[in-house]
């Protein structure tokens, strides 16, 4: 018994001794240009759509895949850490009515880098919608990012007309 005592103080003991000291998240908002350097991001996405036009359409959900081109690296307030881009993309829906639509938004993207591991945007554009929804409509969106690393985040998106969940990878 005392054996087993001791070998697992000396275990944790051990593990203590190496554990890596921890370290706050580096603001990064007010230094512009401290972001990663890409030129495209590319979002796979699970997708949540409501309000699309027509008879046949409903709310719906199915997958999606957005891009976004950077167009401005220091972008319009040149004092904090922003960009700005232009993103597309498509979302193939699936209604309750067991109908189908694809909604293709086109968007200016503007980001702000808040930390090394935390971003966030916004997303005021508009977009079309093809097959059992027929019709153009504006969108907005808002949403944030959790960086793993320098080239994937977890991204989310809330707004009009849908909401979504992925990953964002930087090229």
């Amino acid at each position: 018994m005392q054996k087993t005592a001791a070998t697992l103080i000396t275990v944790v003991g051990a593990l203590l001794a190496h554990v890596a000291e921890a370290r706050a998240d580096q603001l990064v908002i007010k230094h512009p240009g401290r972001h990663p350097d890409y030129s495209v991001e590319v979002e796979p996405h699970f997708f949540f759509g409501f309000d699309p036009p027509g008879a046949k359409a409903s709310k719906g959900y199915g997958p999606g895949l957005r891009a976004t081109i950077e167009l401005v690296d220091n972008g319009f307030i040149k004092t904090i850490n922003n960009t700005v881009g232009l993103g597309f993309g498509f979302d193939w829906i699936a209604f309750q009515s067991k109908h189908q639509a694809v909604w293709v938004p086109v968007v200016m993207q503007w980001n702000f880098w808040l930390s090394r591991s935390w971003s966030v945007f916004g997303e005021p554009g508009g977009g079309f919608w093809l097959g059992n929804a027929k019709g153009i409509r504006p969108a907005f969106y808002g949403g944030g990012r959790f960086h793993f690393s320098d080239k994937i985040a977890l991204t989310a998106r809330v707004g009009f007309p849908a909401l979504s969940l992925g990953a964002s990878f930087v090229f």
